[in-house]
């Protein structure tokens, strides 16, 4: 209607001046007449009363629809940035539960996770899902442990070659859990490949160089710089520039070299202010270490 010319033919003064004043406020070019001319001489749409009053009825009708579809997408859109924040939260406290059974590794999955995402990044992946879903793959990466006994999981000692093939199962069974929930394959190629190697050495398939997913190379370099630059039982963490060393040495054998020469090229205070942000609430580790008693 906003493309036609309206003629508007109303005797009573009044009512011809309120409603072209009401067409004009809606954009509507408004030719107002005492009389109705010639059919010839008006190129526009020549309408009675009546019937322009039916019109602006359905008009508004049509703009009351779109204002309450409007309104129903808008509940829809928040109650599911709501279910997606609260299931966020949920991979989060899984994983930190999971962390706790291993007290020197508490914090790694929240650290190695941010670490993904900007690494992923700063390779060029743009897809706001693809970001997610590598961030989650790398929180997931090692839920599959939550079958590993602790007899072996948290073994002082070294690990026999029975106990090795156990802790390499772990990829397959975490893969197995999310596959059963449907995630995204990303998250499923990070969790099923995280211990491939370059060099095609890894497990559990023993792929090399680019058979390996993206998303897997990635976190291969974010899961090394974390573990670098974290406390373990037999050393003290140590600081980025030995991370970054550790990974050119071993760019091609472990890693990606194109995924480490971006990380390279990056400024090692975007990593330690990730591992601040991501640790700084953290108790010290000598709290979750049971006191020794006193003979």
């Amino acid at each position: 209607m906003s493309e036609e010319r309206v003629v508007l033919v109303v005797e009573n003064d009044k009512k011809r001046a309120g409603l072209a004043v009401f067409l004009s406020g809606l954009g509507i070019e408004v030719e107002v007449l005492t009389a109705l001319p010639e059919t010839s001489a008006v190129p526009g749409l020549a309408i009675g009363l009546s019937a322009l009053i039916a019109a602006l009825r359905g008009e508004k009708a049509a703009k009351e629809n779109l204002r309450r579809l409007k309104k129903d997408f808008s509940l829809h859109l928040r109650r599911s940035r709501e279910l997606e924040e609260a299931y966020d939260t949920t991979l989060e406290n899984f994983m930190a539960a999971l962390d706790l059974r291993d007290v020197e590794t508490y914090g790694h999955s929240k650290t190695v996770a941010r670490y993904s995402h900007v690494l992923a990044e700063a390779i060029g992946v743009r897809d706001p899902r693809a970001l997610d879903s590598i961030r989650k793959g790398a929180l997931l990466h090692d839920s599959g442990k939550m079958a590993i006994p602790d007899s072996i999981l948290k073994k002082p000692g070294p690990l026999t070659a029975k106990e090795w093939e156990v802790i390499r199962r772990h990829p397959a069974l975490g893969y197995g859990l999310v596959r059963d929930v449907k995630l995204v394959s990303e998250v499923g190629n990070i969790i099923l490949c995280h211990h491939e190697k370059y060099d095609g050495t890894g497990y559990p398939k023993g792929l090399k160089g680019e058979a390996i997913p993206l998303e897997a190379r990635v976190f291969a370099v974010a899961d090394t710089l974390d573990a670098v630059t974290s406390h373990r039982p037999y050393r003290a963490p140590r600081d980025f520039r030995v991370a970054r060393r550790e990974l050119v040495e071993n760019a091609g054998k472990q890693f990606d070299p194109k995924v480490v020469d971006v990380f390279c090229g990056m400024d090692l205070a975007v990593w330690e202010k990730i591992r601040f942000e991501t640790t700084r609430l953290l108790p010290p580790i000598e709290d979750y270490r049971p006191p020794v008693s006193k003979k």
